[in-house]
């Protein structure tokens, strides 16, 4: 791939699958930094939606919409985001990284944490897309780590994006109050550090994320949807600017906040 300015890079709060049909400040937030940024050659999507042993990568011409979630309204399944994928990107992913071995995958596709917000980012369908899966076995540390291996991508027009939600706690949202913008006062006081962390360049702390107390505790219960923001933030470099878009608190336990970095 042919070497480009240096891309971006985006950790997405994707929340609901329901915001990939819903007109909502959210869905206006992923639209506003799409044009904010340069449309990039392909996108390199690592959700929480997708966790594997060992690491995979997506390795098909035209990767499937998954619907990977269950009690939604018929009109949500119908939904599909027929964008390529790029098996030239998926071999390039296998080769730059040394951290560990990356195999192909041919079975899996697009899931929502991918296709609910990149709909509204580029709703042409027209970039191809890869999704790198999330190793399940592995400590943090690892996936930081691995992530730094990415680097060279950004400078192909590759757009790097992880989706999760910084706060994810499903078994204590509060589902009659799901459209409200408040957050219960642990959630609010993690997701406060967590912001401190991420815009002072703190990274051990969030990588430490077990150790913050128990705010950090009932924030992350299990860790897939706070691993895509790792990647994000290991590929940041020194002089690069960061900036939080989407910042708000749902259902008391989830937060929606996004993070854009640029050079």
């Amino acid at each position: 791939m042919p070497e480009n300015n240096k891309m971006p890079l985006l950790f997405l709060g994707h929340g609901s699958p329901m915001n990939a049909i819903e007109e909502n400040q959210f869905v206006n937030g992923f639209r506003k930094i799409a044009d904010e940024i340069p449309k990039p050659e392909a996108i390199l999507c690592i959700s929480a939606h997708w966790e594997t042993n060992g690491t995979h990568v997506t390795n098909m011409a035209n990767p499937p919409t998954i619907h990977d979630f269950g009690g939604f309204p018929e009109e949500l399944y119908k939904v599909q985001y027929p964008a390529p994928g790029s098996p030239e990107l998926a071999e390039e992913t296998q080769n730059i990284i040394k951290h560990t071995n990356v195999s192909p995958d041919e079975k899996w596709g697009l899931d929502h944490g991918c296709w609910s917000v990149i709909k509204h980012m580029y709703p042409a369908a027209d970039i191809p897309i890869v999704q790198m899966s999330l190793d399940y076995g592995k400590k943090p540390q690892f996936h930081y780590d691995l992530a730094k291996e990415l680097a060279p991508l950004r400078n192909k027009g590759i757009l790097i994006v992880g989706s999760g939600n910084m706060v994810h706690n499903l078994r204590m949202i509060s589902w009659r109050r799901l459209e409200e913008n408040f957050g219960f006062d642990w959630a609010i006081e993690a997701s406060e550090k967590m912001k401190k962390y991420i815009l002072g360049g703190n990274h051990q702390e969030l990588i430490n994320y077990g150790k913050q107390g128990s705010a950090f505790d009932l924030a992350i219960p299990t860790p897939e949807h706070f691993m895509p923001l790792l990647y994000v933030l290991a590929l940041k470099e020194k002089d690069e600017k960061i900036e939080l878009f989407n910042d708000e608190t749902v259902g008391g336990s989830l937060t929606m906040t996004s993070v854009k970095i640029t050079h």
